[in-house]
């Protein structure tokens, strides 16, 4: 007990001694702190400019600097700049795989905005594009290309930029480079399409390799063909190598990146217009009777595939064609798929196939074949197309254990009308992505 007593006096002792020490010190000046820690004092903090401070805070003699005035953001502020101007031929859309210039909308969602900002591009907008010539400014005696010329000129650039074709060990090489385990670099095309600023991406991932990746999934892959045609004619490259939705495009010979063509970008997506309906109340040549009994038979028959989301489609136009031979309805089922989605698929069936639109309920896509319906047509387009891939060397692989027309993988080649052939030969092996 005496032991314990003693030991809390000395503890309290020593306490006190401390804090006594502590408030009777003075704080370390600047010399002491600089020897130990190696520290300068910045300006303000030195005795000498202690009171220079004191006194410009008293008197009030230093004035405050002023606020710049407010400058609106760059993308609105157009003061003295003029309006972006660019050579390329074409009119500019949201989406070049998924707008038809042919069909002409019945109305607009919103007044005309031009998606690219006020002042910013020298094209008006008319509500669904941006074309190269204005026809209502444009007058006859005027001086200024047409779009004949602009066409033509772009297809002399792009013969020049393309050079000498490429050989097979070039050709090789380029697709090799271009696969996943080689680079992580891809252009991702989905349910919009080839968009405009895609067409920008394309141009920034020239700027590093000769060929570009570009994976297509979703709606545009119906029409595969299409999206080659696009795919060329807007960004003015080859493809050289096409499996399934990978698509390898390569820029040129003479590609030079500081002089690639100005693509002004889109600063957000415009509304669609509208266009006129797509499942008509009756069907022509069908009374109203008729066309009731129609929808009810067409959401009662077998389905004949389910589409994934956001999957690759090209096989689902030889699918209906084949079933066409012997059913007269058609019902696919895209349960999972956002309603513009099978809406844009019922649209392109009808355009490819042919066939008659006739229901969109129940997230359901029924057509039907019409009662002139001619298969044999279809059937002679789709050996003609089938024989070009063959001829060209298509779809053949050595190691198909000797099935013919099958790929490594297991997987028919597309026999349909999408079957993209150039003068060099194109990797064109399909692959069904229904579930």
């Amino acid at each position: 007990m005496v032991v314990e007593l003693f030991s809390r006096q000395n503890r309290t002792l020593a306490s006190v001694l401390v804090s006594r020490r502590l408030l009777s010190s003075s704080p370390p000046s600047i010399s002491i702190l600089r020897d130990r820690y190696g520290f300068v004092a910045p300006p303000s903090l030195l005795p000498e400019n202690a009171n220079a401070s004191s006194v410009d805070r008293g008197g009030g003699q230093a004035k405050k600097k002023k606020k710049p005035p407010y400058r609106p953001p760059s993308s609105l502020d157009r003061a003295g700049q003029k309006p972006s101007r660019s050579d390329l031929p074409f009119d500019f859309r949201f989406s070049y795989t998924e707008s038809n210039p042919s069909v002409k909308p019945i109305g607009l969602r919103e007044p005309k905005y031009s998606p690219f900002g006020p002042g910013r591009l020298d094209r008006p907008w008319t509500g669904v594009c941006a074309p190269a010539v204005d026809s209502t400014v444009r007058s006859v005696d005027e001086e200024g290309p047409s779009n004949v010329e602009l066409e033509e000129k772009w297809r002399k650039t792009r013969e020049r930029i393309l050079g000498e074709p490429l050989t097979p060990a070039e050709r090789a090489f380029l697709v090799e480079k271009c696969q996943k385990n080689r680079t992580k670099r891809q252009v991702n095309l989905g349910r919009d399409g080839l968009t405009h600023n895609m067409l920008n991406d394309i141009h920034n991932n020239w700027k590093h390799s000769e060929a570009v990746r570009i994976k297509c999934l979703g709606v545009p892959t119906i029409d595969m063909q299409n999206v080659c045609t696009q795919l060329e004619e807007k960004t003015g490259g080859l493809i050289i190598h096409r499996h399934g939705g990978q698509i390898m495009l390569y820029r040129g010979r003479h590609y030079n990146p500081k002089k690639k063509p100005a693509v002004p970008l889109m600063l957000w997506k415009p509304h669609e217009p509208i266009y006129p309906r797509l499942i008509k109340t009756v069907i022509d040549g069908l009374t109203i009777e008729e066309t009731k009994e129609m929808r009810k038979r067409g959401l009662a028959v077998p389905v004949l595939t389910k589409l994934a989301k956001n999957g690759y489609y090209a096989s689902l136009v030889p699918m209906v064609r084949d079933a066409f031979l012997t059913d007269e309805l058609v019902r696919i089922d895209c349960k999972g798929l956002n309603k513009s989605d099978y809406k844009k698929i019922g649209v392109k069936l009808r355009d490819l196939v042919p066939c008659v639109l006739v229901t969109f309920e129940k997230e359901q896509i029924v057509v039907w074949r019409g009662k002139n319906y001619n298969s044999g047509a279809h059937c002679n387009a789709e050996e003609k197309s089938f024989s070009l891939v063959n001829e060209s060397g298509l779809g053949a692989d050595k190691s198909n254990n000797g099935i013919p027309g099958q790929s490594a993988d297991g997987c028919i080649p597309d026999r349909s009308s999408d079957s993209y052939a150039t003068d060099q030969s194109l990797d064109d092996e399909s692959v069904v992505s229904v579930v």
